[in-house]
């Protein structure tokens, strides 16, 4: 049973702030909404029925709704990176004052009870120009905001919304003084996984590297571009520009599952470490990246399954688009490498990577690939092998796994054969 709420004092005034403001004005139903108390004491919140759950500062979990509202509050700097903040919540902070304090104009915007809008700082204006724009200089004082400003241009992309001038030389001055270096990694990974998971994650990279917090926080990937591949296979040479736009097309093949999408990002980072004396061909790419992406994600804590769909997306993303020149044997390594015959959800996902792979390239976004066929095919046909007979038919210790071995790899070069030769059959284009 909920429990029971009083009224505030009269004094006290409570306004729905931030994201559910800015989404009702896009004609986005909001995710959740938070709100802002004006003019109480946490002795009045507490009293009134509210449970406080804030640890840096006042913020209290409505009894019935369970949503937060917070004491409305000003924020002080006192020390580097985004820890280093004295926060005053004393009931005379002004609902502006608490406002200022905030990242972005389009949610530094407020609506009373009765749904005016309080907006003192253009946040209206900013949304319908597409503009990104921080509210005060004191923007500088937390690096997390670069983080989710390249998250907010991932998230309204699509739409066409840009960083204002202003905000992106801010950005710029922050990462020279050495502000994005004092953020800690779950800090940086909490942000970034959130941005994979938006629309159009390219803008996201974008904004990062424009302001050098690229370069900081992923070099691995900052290197990338410039880097040229053979144009025959990849009309868009620069390597960095075919990520950006594997980036999106994974968002929009996977409906924006960041597990995919991160694998995405990291899966050609071997070409950054290929000698300029190769370019633009790129030997020995795929097995290069693996420590790359083991370096990003042990510095980033990483959880282990994302780790493992970027480190095998990767390592055999090269056998994906190579799928109809393999030999039945080297279909089967791949699917046992990648823990396919017991682990079906996990091909769904190194599928969709590199499908996006194949489709981050000018003229192929909408074309049709051979290789996922190939690929459900072989495992299709795998699976379908068992040890069951052999042990009914008295096999026993070695041999058991070396005829399950045989029996599935003719059943995959059946399959495949039988694929190819279907009218429905497309014809294979690899990337490289």
């Amino acid at each position: 049973m909920a429990a029971a709420i009083t009224p505030l004092p009269p004094q006290v005034q409570i306004y729905l702030v931030g994201g559910a403001v800015r989404d009702r004005l896009l004609d986005i139903p909001p995710q959740d909404r938070d709100w802002v108390v004006v003019g109480a004491t946490p002795a009045q919140m507490v009293a009134a029925g509210y449970r406080p759950v804030g640890r840096d500062f006042p913020v209290f979990l409505h009894p019935e709704t369970q949503e937060e509202y917070a004491l409305a509050r000003t924020e002080r700097k006192a020390g580097r990176g985004y820890h280093g903040f004295v926060c005053d919540a004393d009931p005379s902070v002004t609902l502006v004052q608490d406002l200022q304090r905030r990242d972005l104009t389009i949610n530094a915007m407020a609506e009373m009870a009765d749904g005016t809008l309080i907006d003192p700082f253009g946040g209206r204006e900013d949304l319908a120009a597409g503009r990104l724009r921080h509210v005060s200089p004191a923007f500088a004082e937390d690096p997390v905001r670069i983080l989710r400003l390249a998250r907010y241009a991932a998230r309204y992309g699509r739409w066409g919304f840009r960083v204002s001038h202003e905000t992106h030389h801010l950005a710029q001055q922050m990462v020279t003084a050495g502000e994005v270096d004092a953020l800690v990694p779950e800090r940086v990974w909490q942000e970034l996984v959130r941005a994979l998971a938006e629309p159009t994650p390219s803008r996201c990279i974008k904004v990062l590297r424009r302001c050098g917090a690229l370069a900081r926080l992923l070099p691995e990937v900052d290197r990338l571009f410039g880097v040229p591949q053979p144009p025959h296979h990849h009309p868009e040479v620069d390597t960095g520009e075919h990520l950006l736009l594997v980036l999106d097309q994974a968002a929009a093949l996977s409906e924006g599952d960041s597990e995919v999408v991160f694998a995405a990002l990291l899966h050609d980072l071997g070409k950054g470490s290929t000698p300029p004396s190769e370019w633009p061909r790129h030997h020995g790419h795929e097995q290069r990246g693996v420590a790359d992406v083991e370096a990003i994600c042990e510095r980033l804590r990483v959880p282990n399954s994302y780790r493992d769909l970027a480190r095998l997306v990767t390592r055999y993303h090269g056998h994906y688009h190579r799928a109809a020149e393999l030999r039945p044997a080297t279909l089967l390594d791949t699917l046992e490498a990648l823990d396919a015959l017991r682990r079906p959800e996990r091909l769904a996902k190194f599928l969709l990577a590199c499908e996006a792979d194949s489709r981050g390239r000018p003229g192929y976004q909408t074309r049709d690939f051979a290789q996922p066929a190939i690929i459900r095919a072989a495992h299709a046909a795998a699976s379908s092998i068992t040890a069951a007979p052999l042990l009914a038919a008295g096999v026993q210790g070695r041999a058991i796994g070396e005829q399950l071995r045989q029996q599935r790899i003719a059943a995959i070069a059946t399959a495949v054969a039988a694929w190819q030769t279907a009218p429905t059959a497309t014809t294979a284009s690899g990337v490289l």
